[in-house]
């Protein structure tokens, strides 16, 4: 029986560009584990979108001497044109400022509120004199008072990843201008994290089987060494959503409280564009179905902690604020599937000394599938990993390009001309031939396995380990040499590999779409194995916004082996990958190190 997949995917702060290290963190793995479902035949829903309020917004629009919409629209329509060129396939890639998004989060705002899970508070803020405005807590810099950082943001250090309250930072500074801001008296409302302890605690304790120790470490373990607090919830802030009572204009619901909802938004206005508003409801009011999280290691708190409070909270309330009848429990995080960070040429990954490898810049010299690729063997899911540009070019000419496109590529080319372009007849296959179907058959198992607990990696090497067999069983075999002497035997051998083949290429499909998605055609397919992702323009009260839209084709059900038919007509094949020359490693470093 299918089940119904929610994959929630990072939503990327609409102010600066994406690199390598946010891609294989949250949305490569996202979109691969989203695949694989599909094929296996699963309902899933992939979900996200610009994360187009708050200060990292309002910081880069006063750098840059713009408008904060103007910011997100422009960063967004980079992310838009960046995953449709990845592949990456989201049922819905919207962004936080829409009337929907706005509507759902005052509905969960009302739903805490309603179930006394938020409370009002009279606190000191940072505010810049020289400025005549509280500063949002990533506009404060300075050292972290755990651990010393001297960098640290006022809402979290990125060095012990520790969630902090700005007003204990050590020698504070506004990050506009570095004045030196002086605490003084605001209101705001606090989501009461103390009150929900015991409840966010209960849920952790049913993951400690098989959440990753990472995100066990800074969710559950961190609850117990210091107890949870109330965060406020609310900022002085004229860009984002308002909060919804009387009496509190020119404040706006904190950027960290509302994004989370973004999963949920989207998810609804996923089912509005498709015409079936109630749909979004088989992935958030069925116990059964499974939310995944992916998101970098910095975010763990927000999503482990924070987002299953949220939900907590509002309990049967938001339904009955959002739809007007009786209440049902939102659906908690399944699993969280953090990765680690990947790093560069031996250094961390800085957007700000542009110490890193542009999405769309990549793309512009090089195919999507090499980076997908390198991304996947390369992911940082259990520790931090390392882009080197001598190791991305030895694994794409030693493993995609040798290993895989040329197995492919010389049995098709091989077939094609030797058959007519049809698939050889085979008779009665011998035993090598059925302990090499057999033993690929067995991938659909072991890489499956792999996918659906979410180690990539291992799903990876595994379905690659089946395509080294092949070309193991090709070297024995030998029909080159085979065909001069005994056509029917060399049939039999090509009739074996291009099964093989049609297999790796479902296997290896959720890592490399577009290649496969050409294999599938060469192979004489007429369906396409994937569906088609678009652009569109969708309209509200705030104005037009583009969105990203994966439009299903015939995957689903497809995570079996071959079907190829004896005699089945085959396509002109081309090469699937190109071998790159040794000379781009230095011309890429020296294009990190610049003029």
């Amino acid at each position: 029986m299918p089940h119904n997949i929610l994959v929630a995917v990072a939503w990327p702060y609409a102010n600066s560009l994406i690199h390598v290290g946010n891609i294989t963190g949250a949305y490569l793995p996202a979109d691969i584990f989203a695949r694989y479902q599909r094929l296996a035949g699963n309902r899933v829903i992939m979900v996200s979108g610009s994360d187009s309020h708050g200060t990292p917004v309002t910081v880069r629009a006063d750098a840059e001497g713009t408008t904060p919409i103007q910011v997100y629209q422009k960063y967004h329509a980079g992310f838009l044109e960046l995953f449709q060129k990845l592949g990456l396939a989201y049922d819905l890639f919207t962004s936080t400022h829409t009337q929907n998004h706005f509507k759902v989060s005052q509905s969960i705002f009302l739903a805490l509120l309603k179930n006394g899970y938020l409370y009002t508070e009279r606190q000191k803020q940072w505010y810049a004199p020289a400025q005549k405005r509280f500063l949002p807590d990533r506009y404060v810099e300075g050292t972290c008072y755990i651990c010393g950082f001297a960098n640290a943001r006022g809402d979290q250090c990125d060095q012990c990843g520790n969630l902090l309250d700005a007003t204990q930072l050590i020698d504070p500074r506004s990050k506009t201008d570095n004045s030196t801001p002086e605490l003084r008296e605001t209101e705001h409302y606090y989501l009461d994290l103390g009150k929900l302890q015991p409840a966010i605690q209960g849920f952790l304790r049913q993951k400690e089987s098989y959440w990753r120790p990472n995100v066990l470490r800074q969710s559950l373990g961190q609850i117990q060494a210091n107890e949870l607090h109330g965060r406020a919830i609310t900022r002085d802030m004229d860009w984002g959503i308002p909060v919804p009572v009387e009496g509190w204009e020119g404040k706006c619901l904190y950027v960290w409280f509302e994004a989370v909802i973004g999963y949920l938004s989207a998810s609804i206005e996923w089912a509005q564009i498709q015409g079936a508003a109630p749909a979004w409801q088989e992935w958030w009011y069925r116990p059964e179905a499974r939310a995944y999280y992916f998101i970098g290691k910095d975010n763990i708190p927000f999503h482990a902690v924070i987002w299953p409070g949220q939900l907590i909270g509002a309990g049967e309330w938001f339904a009955r604020i959002f739809e007007d009848r009786p209440g049902e429990r939102l659906t908690l995080p399944y699993d969280i599937p953090a990765n680690e960070f990947m790093n560069l040429e031996g250094q961390k990954i800085s957007g700000s000394r542009n110490w890193a490898i542009w999405g769309l810049d990549f793309l512009s010299r090089y195919d999507p599938d090499s980076l997908r690729y390198y991304l996947t063997v390369n992911m940082p899911e259990s520790k931090d990993t390392d882009w080197d540009w001598g190791d991305f070019l030895s694994r794409n000419n030693n493993e995609l390009v040798a290993t895989w496109g040329n197995l492919a590529n010389r049995v098709l080319s091989f077939a094609y001309k030797h058959w007519e372009g049809h698939v050889p007849e085979p008779g009665e296959l011998r035993p090598a031939d059925q302990q090499m179907l057999a033993l690929v058959k067995s991938g659909f198992a072991t890489v499956g396995d792999h996918l659906d607990a979410v180690r990539l990696r291992a799903a990876l090497q595994e379905a690659m380990a089946l395509a080294s067999e092949v070309n193991k069983y090709l070297d024995t075999a030998a029909p080159w040499f085979e065909i001069k002497s005994d056509k029917a035997a060399a049939g039999k051998s090509i009739y074996t590999a291009l099964h093989a083949i049609d297999s790796l290429k479902v296997l290896l499909a959720p890592f490399l779409p577009f290649t496969c998605e050409r294999l599938h055609t060469y192979l004489g397919y007429t369906q396409p194995l994937f569906g088609e992702i678009v652009l569109e323009t969708q309209r509200d009260d705030l104005g037009e916004h583009q969105v990203l839209r994966y439009l299903p084709g015939q995957a689903s059900g497809r995570w079996q082996p071959s079907q190829l038919s004896p005699g089945g007509k085959l396509e002109q094949p081309a090469p699937l990958f190109k071998k790159l020359d040794e000379s781009i490693v230095e011309e890429e470093r020296r294009r990190l190190r610049g003029p």
